[in-house]
């Protein structure tokens, strides 16, 4: 398969390829076989269609892949682990698709340009972007590290950015071309615990839907973005924990597969959104009572994150790339059906905490005070904050 070496301005050769130009690459079809119909922006098939995902070594990336393989794209593959994404473009291959793995970090905007002009270049064009690369940091605000802060902007808002501003001028260019943006409920409704994973997802909605307006004169060319809930995938022992517990995901879980063939529906018939699993739902309640839900949310979610077993603290992968396999799933879906009895408990609490939403709705809730606050998150209350000179002279 094909890799890209750094400073390597197109796609590198495979040898002994059988292709006409000697790499063994399925050509590209012409953009004009694609098109669904002048202006649609989608593509009525997706069989030669030159799709880039980053993020594809595992998890969410991985199965978006392998979904426009077995719908014959070529499928550019850009990560930081570069044995897992050969792993990837194999399963790639196999399954229909011809896929080239691409080593590449998003947080630099250099490799990011990089990857565009060689897909250009080698392909003749760009039709599809998945902006998919990212990871959560969970854990109280102020017990992270401003770092560790710092490390998942640059990874889950910049390295969108930077993938948009690589693909937008070749998009303006040919006049066509879909950027899909995968952002999270958590872009939607504040997650607290998850503070700054929360903001960077947030902050990919508000770019995706800013580009989507700011292109609307541009018909061939679409934005799109992705809202899923919590998916069963890897990322829950590879991000970033300061909340002194194992994490795990909030049942129900949904598959990799459904957040894939999302992604594929917006290639074919691009509109504004699409969510995925039961957590988007939340926005309904947060939109008509924003505080009540949020308070919610921080109880439930701060008891929630209490009940796994005992964790030091870790950054994860957002500094190195793991050393674990190029897998698509954690194994949660599983677990979930085997503690059905826990995912009924949380069940029948949502439940409450929805009739209680509504309740307090209709009734008119007050505003909450710090005591409440302190008693909702299982703190103790220590009395008025004191002012920062005060607190210099002790």
């Amino acid at each position: 398969m094909t890799a890209i070496e750094p400073g390597d301005g197109g796609l590198g050769r495979e040898p002994g390829g059988h292709g006409p130009d000697g790499t063994g690459a399925r050509h590209a079809r012409p953009a004009r076989q694609l098109r669904r119909r002048a202006g649609a922006g989608g593509l009525a098939s997706l069989y030669g269609a030159v799709v880039v995902v980053t993020g594809a070594s595992s998890g969410i990336g991985r199965a978006i892949a392998g979904e426009f393989a077995r719908n014959g794209a070529v499928i550019v593959l850009a990560a930081r682990r570069e044995e897992a994404l050969h792993e990837v473009a194999q399963a790639c291959n196999a399954a229909g698709g011809h896929a080239v793995a691409v080593p590449t970090d998003v947080t630099r905007a250099e490799e990011m340009e990089r990857l565009a002009r060689s897909v250009a270049v080698r392909f003749g064009r760009i039709d599809l972007w998945v902006n998919n690369a990212g990871e959560s940091l969970w854990g109280a605000f102020e017990d992270i590290p401003i770092a560790t802060h710092t490390r998942l902007v640059q990874l889950n808002l910049l390295g969108v950015i930077h993938g948009s501003h690589a693909v937008l001028p070749y998009f303006l260019h040919q006049e066509h071309g879909t950027l899909i943006n995968v952002s999270s409920f958590a872009g939607q409704v504040p997650l607290p615990w998850a503070a700054t994973y929360s903001a960077t997802k947030f902050g990919v909605r508000g770019l995706t839907e800013s580009l989507r307006h700011e292109l609307a004169d541009r018909p061939g060319i679409r934005v799109c973005g992705v809202y899923p809930g919590f998916v069963d995938t890897p990322t829950f022992g590879n991000s970033a924990n300061y909340t002194g517990h194992e994490l795990r995901p909030v049942p129900p879980v949904s598959d990799p597969a459904a957040v894939a063939r999302a992604v594929v529906s917006l290639a074919r018939h691009p509109r504004r959104a699409a969510d995925v699993g039961l957590a988007p739902k939340l926005a309904i309640p947060y939109a008509l009572a924003p505080d009540l839900t949020g308070r919610l949310l921080s109880r439930l979610g701060g008891r929630f994150l209490r009940l796994g077993p005992s964790a030091a603290d870790t950054d994860g992968i957002l500094f190195a790339p793991a050393e674990s396999s190029a897998a698509e799933r954690g194994g949660w879906r599983a677990r979930d059906r085997r503690g059905a009895g826990t995912a009924l408990g949380i069940g029948l609490v949502a439940a409450g905490a929805l009739a209680l939403l509504i309740r307090s709705t209709l009734r008119g809730a007050r505003p909450i005070n710090r005591g409440q606050r302190a008693a909702a998150l299982g703190e103790r209350d220590d009395g008025p904050v004191q002012p920062a000179a005060e607190l210099a002279d002790q």
